[in-house]
């Protein structure tokens, strides 16, 4: 009970030193949605759940609270993916996914405070975003009061939101809002506007650059074309000329002999 209060005399401390930050999340109840909104741009959506016993602050009533919060505490820098959190330390299990007849809190925590009268005992009663192996569930009330994510989910949250961030739980919808990603800047703009024109010339100077080529080509086929038949006409007669000159090699003694009585008598 000690170390409870303390830890959460330690966690107002950090809220109390905390500038106000530019990160929020808005809890959907009627979505069962958590959106992550940066200087009202919607950055990113996850599904979640609320309590499956309703919505209100009394303590002992396993109800998820409404209203404006914020992140007092972050647990669970470092840990695994699935890390089970007993009493905000971990136990050393992992967990995976929709781990059958498992429901503890696993990943990460981020402890919240109310902001307000309907949400006061949100810190006391230890109402927590965190993770659960129960994925199979999330988009529907199914926790006892806190607000719940994936395994992961929760992780990409706790790095993306500091102490001090502010969590609004609302019975209606995500507020609309355009997300970051998705509104083109001006100067992006002026960019594809002139590579476009700069593209075609391009595309054109290829088949020219293939016409050339070819014309090249008819050019030295017109020049090499007299040339080439001759060089056929001229190689017959070396051949021929080869084959004259090797017959006498093949004479006989005999013959040798009958030409010297020849030119003899001659």
């Amino acid at each position: 009970m000690a170390a409870r209060n303390l830890l959460g005399g330690a966690a107002l401390i950090l809220s109390a030193c905390t500038s106000t930050t530019n990160s929020d999340v808005v809890v959907s109840v009627k979505d069962q949605k958590m959106g992550l909104y940066s200087e009202g741009h919607l950055v990113k959506i996850y599904r979640i759940s609320t309590s499956k016993f309703g919505l209100g602050d009394s303590p002992g009533s396993n109800h998820t609270p409404l209203g404006k919060h914020e992140i007092i505490a972050k647990i669970g820098h470092g840990l695994p993916t699935g890390a089970v959190l007993k009493s905000r330390s971990w136990n050393g299990e992992v967990l995976k996914p929709n781990a059958p007849g498992r429901d503890p809190i696993v990943s990460r925590i981020l402890w919240l405070r109310g902001m307000e009268s309907g949400n006061r005992n949100a810190m006391k009663r230890y109402i927590y975003i965190h993770g659960t192996p129960e994925e199979s569930r999330l988009g529907k009330p199914a926790s006892y009061g806190c607000i719940r994510m994936g395994m992961k989910d929760i992780v990409d949250l706790f790095n993306d939101v500091p102490i001090g961030a502010k969590v609004t739980v609302t019975r209606g919808g995500l507020p609309s809002g355009k997300k970051i990603e998705a509104q083109p800047t001006p100067e992006a703009e002026v960019v594809i506007a002139q590579q476009e024109p700069t593209a075609k010339p391009t595309e054109k100077k290829i088949p020219e650059a293939k016409a050339d080529t070819a014309a090249a080509k008819l050019k030295v086929e017109s020049k090499l074309g007299p040339e080439v038949p001759s060089a056929k006409v001229e190689s017959k007669p070396v051949a021929k000329t080869k084959t004259a000159r090797t017959k006498p090699q093949k004479m006989t003694t005999s013959n040798r002999r009958h030409m010297g009585a020849s030119a003899a008598h001659g």
